[in-house]
């Protein structure tokens, strides 16, 4: 049962190199991922999806995404983490974050990740972790 989940650690870990070309080949060419849902409208296909890969990653020095628990079904999965990196400047951002991907095949066709900007930008202008974001990142991952 940790099939999809098995498939996303391969985008983490892409991710983690900066491999653009490999997150962007792990999606669908109709993609619709919603990278900050409710909050930006979704990069729709894969070359707004590197569009945006592209344009995050130039801000990004280190990334140490995490994931701590996950469920799914056969087309979809679930996940709890942390988006946590550090950002060219030498900021350290720990966001929680949920998400949820789909699935058309063996590649991702939709994608979910639900988290709260402000505590980005807080942490980007050099506010510090709070209690409640120290308690729900500080767990073990997967």
């Amino acid at each position: 049962m940790d099939r999809r989940f098995k498939q996303f650690q391969q985008v983490i870990e892409a991710w983690k190199r900066k491999d653009v070309d490999a997150v962007v080949g792990m999606m669908t060419d109709d993609i619709v991922w919603h990278y900050a849902a409710a909050i930006a409208p979704p990069a729709r296909g894969k070359d707004a999806a590197r569009a945006f890969l592209d344009r995050f990653g130039k801000s990004i020095a280190e990334i140490n995404w995490r994931i701590f628990h996950s469920a799914e079904t056969e087309n979809r999965l679930f996940v709890e983490g942390v988006d946590e990196y550090i950002s060219t400047e030498g900021v350290s951002v720990a966001a929680p974050y949920a998400g949820i991907i789909e699935f058309r095949g063996d590649k991702i066709s939709g994608w979910r990740d639900y988290v709260d900007y402000g505590v980005i930008t807080a942490m980007k202008e050099g506010g510090a972790y709070s209690e409640q974001v120290k308690e729900l990142i500080d767990r073990p991952s997967k």
